[in-house]
């Protein structure tokens, strides 16, 4: 664990301290190393138990995936930031990339946090980082707007899970993962044992976002810079997932009664997000509201509390983390030649840039679950665990399925094909760097294919 923490850490002094002319490149080198070097973790996935132990950090079969994407995209975050801070003072450059690194190493500790206190320090730490990253280097005044909503919603949500995690220590004396599975199932019966349930839940059902609560997730992603984006789509969204998985364990029997209104929300929220994804202007906020249809698949996954379920969230979890990264780089490109995020004003981008072209195919492929990717395995995993729970659950997924497949290949067809528009004149080529972004998120998602028990999970 320490060989992944420590050079996290070593990192920001490297960025302080390296010449101004290597400092991209350098900061590149070295977390790409990091990316690779957390691979090491994936070696003892076939166990379900406990490995890498220390007194306080642990990884098993379902931290492993997530703290392997964390580590992978720190690197491609500094590959597409490159472009669009060049032109800035080189000690916010440097303050940017702190920011970044720091979160990375936030999110470390908190997918592999065995006490579930140190989970809430790391999981409300995360805040700090994004929100300076949106409120500094967003596109539009709005930005202010977009980190209130952000903090505010993520506060409110998360102070009723410290009061649950209290209480939870005051009943059963200990608040370690690897105890707590062993305690004898709490018996909740009166209207505050149901009040505890929610409270324990209502954090990561609003990180998720869950549809209802998911109005902070556009707003912040529209605004955001694209490493903010990226970061914000392909991992954070997926520590409100791991969240519930967690406490799943251990509010075992009351879920049964409790989670009737929340997969009903969050799967008219597949629907309803898909919805709206299909009258969009905005090409980073249709994206943004995708991720809103995704993760209310995996809600209902991990609700329903079945193994499938709970193999299918993580799945889903992890080809959406890469596949909606992906996307926000292409907007982002797009934005660096257009200044618009408007669909509207960029079509026809074939026309000019036909390598892009294809990485937008791919993406939105993968982004409406073509087989064999990892996202239909996800898919097919809770659609199926969700119609033995009940089959009505079959019009919802069925028709959010369709609507995704709908607006994914609108947004292809709206931005690369037909005519070029008349005002777009003189566009710069594309470079290998966004080339070599592109590849380092599709390629993963392919090989997973090959080796898909490495994110099952505790399926294993």
């Amino acid at each position: 664990m320490l060989k992944i923490l420590i050079p996290t850490l070593m990192l920001i002094p490297t960025t302080w301290l390296v010449p101004a002319k290597a400092l991209w490149s350098s900061t590149l080198a070295y977390s790409l190393l990091i990316a690779v070097t957390s691979f090491t973790w994936f070696k003892s996935t076939s166990e379900v138990g406990w490995t890498t132990l220390t007194y306080y950090m642990a990884t098993d079969p379902l931290s492993t995936p997530l703290l392997v994407l964390t580590c992978w995209l720190l690197p491609l975050m500094i590959l597409a930031s490159q472009h669009h801070m060049g032109s800035e003072p080189l000690n916010r450059q440097r303050t940017y990339i702190t920011l970044m690194i720091s979160l990375q190493f936030f999110l470390i500790m908190a997918f592999s946090a065995t006490e579930l206190i140190m989970f809430y320090l790391m999981f409300e730490a995360t805040l700090l980082p994004t929100l300076m990253i949106i409120t500094r280097w967003g596109n539009q005044a709005e930005r202010l707007s977009a980190g209130i909503y952000f903090l505010f919603y993520t506060l409110a949500s998360s102070l009723p899970l410290l009061v649950a995690l209290l209480m939870l220590q005051d009943n059963t004396g200990t608040l370690s993962l690897l105890t707590l599975q062993y305690i004898d199932p709490l018996s909740l019966t009166t209207y505050g044992d149901k009040l505890w349930w929610t409270g324990c839940l209502l954090a990561f059902l609003v990180k998720m976002p869950l549809y209802g609560v998911h109005l902070w997730l556009p707003k912040a992603h529209v605004e955001a810079p694209i490493a903010g984006s990226m970061i914000l789509a392909a991992v954070l969204l997926k520590l409100g997932g791991y969240g519930m998985m967690r406490m799943m364990v251990i509010l075992e029997p009351l879920t049964k009664e409790m989670n009737y209104p929340f997969i009903v929300l969050a799967l008219w929220g597949v629907v309803m997000a898909g919805s709206i994804c299909l009258r969009q202007t905005d090409l980073k906020s249709l994206i943004a509201y995708s991720s809103v249809s995704h993760m209310g698949l995996v809600v209902a996954g991990i609700l329903v509390q079945t193994p499938w379920g709970f193999a299918g969230a993580l799945i889903l979890m992890l080809a959406h983390g890469l596949t909606s990264s992906a996307l926000f780089c292409l907007a982002n490109t797009n934005y660096e030649r257009v200044h618009s995020r408007s669909i509207l004003l960029a079509r026809g981008l074939q026309m000019v840039l036909p390598l892009m072209a294809t990485w937008w195919l791919f993406s939105s492929l993968a982004n409406l679950a073509l087989p064999p990717l990892p996202s239909l395995m996800g898919e097919l995993m809770i659609i199926t665990s969700l119609i033995n729970w009940s089959p009505w659950t079959l019009v919802l997924t069925g028709s959010g399925v369709l609507i995704t497949a709908s607006y994914s290949l609108y947004m292809f067809i709206t931005t690369q094909r037909g005519p070029l528009p008349s005002h777009l004149v003189a566009l710069n080529p594309s470079h290998t760097r966004e080339h070599l972004i592109m590849a380092l998120h599709l390629l993963p998602l392919a090989l997973l294919i090959l080796k898909p028990h490495l994110v099952w999970g505790w399926v294993n």
